[in-house]
């Protein structure tokens, strides 16, 4: 993986995000998605391990491994057909076990390396499956990350309305009803369903920007309304 111009910092925030090679699809059926939610929970260590022995032969639950001290912190979560997005910081109570390697660049490459062995040998194929280096965006105001928080989890409306961005929800109802059945987010955890996946989030990391869940689901229903706003891309 290329040396990043600019250095995660610790403290900081960030929007990683990647999509597949000329927007292919980098999930094609649930067990590709679960796979790539099992990852985002072993490769946050600093700990090395093969999915195949450690857990599959082993015959337990990835979410059962034993994989010690996290070093990032996710707050939010999104899979698409084609990319994914994260809400990420480093680990604020880890010490610097990889000296002048980057935590968050090394959770990274453990992470993709993990998915895309995973998915050439399913499908049977060679060579890269997502398109360069992931991509990151630093974070630097509240709004800026409340934003993010919530566009995360609305990335989903997206397959029910390719344009409600655009032209509005026509139907909220119907659009909370899909973010409530829509297994590969963090939208769920959030909204405090008991889950294995719950344990891939670390909230003590980032300022609670919500006070329940009450204010969680209003702050989303905010956004189902929203419209058009060119100031706030990601």
């Amino acid at each position: 993986m290329a040396t990043r111009k600019v250095p995660f910092v610790k403290g900081e925030y960030y929007h990683i995000y990647s999509r597949g090679n000329s927007k292919q699809k980098i999930f094609l059926d649930e067990t590709d998605y679960n796979h790539f939610i099992k990852c985002l929970f072993v490769c946050n260590s600093k700990n090395n391990f093969k999915f195949r022995d450690d857990i599959v032969e082993v015959g337990i639950d990835a979410f059962d491994f034993e994989r010690g001290n996290h070093v990032v912190s996710i707050g939010a979560w999104v899979l698409m057909p084609n990319h994914f997005h994260i809400y990420i910081t480093i680990n604020p109570h880890m010490s610097d076990m990889w000296g002048e390697k980057n935590a968050i660049s090394e959770f990274m490459r453990k992470l993709l390396t993990a998915y895309v062995k995973y998915f050439n040998e399913k499908y049977k194929r060679t060579g890269s499956l997502f398109e360069g280096p992931f991509k990151s965006t630093h974070l630097k105001t509240d709004n800026q990350a409340k934003y993010l928080f919530s566009y995360i989890h609305l990335n989903p409306i997206r397959l029910l309305d390719p344009k409600w961005k655009e032209n509005g929800i026509k139907d909220i109802k119907k659009s909370l009803e899909f973010l409530t059945k829509y297994s590969w987010s963090s939208y769920k955890d959030h909204t405090g369903e008991n889950r294995k996946e719950n344990k891939i989030l670390d909230l003590k990391a980032f300022p609670k920007y919500f006070f329940n869940i009450k204010d969680f689901n209003t702050d989303i229903l905010d956004w189902l309304k929203y419209k058009n706003d060119s100031d706030k891309k990601f």
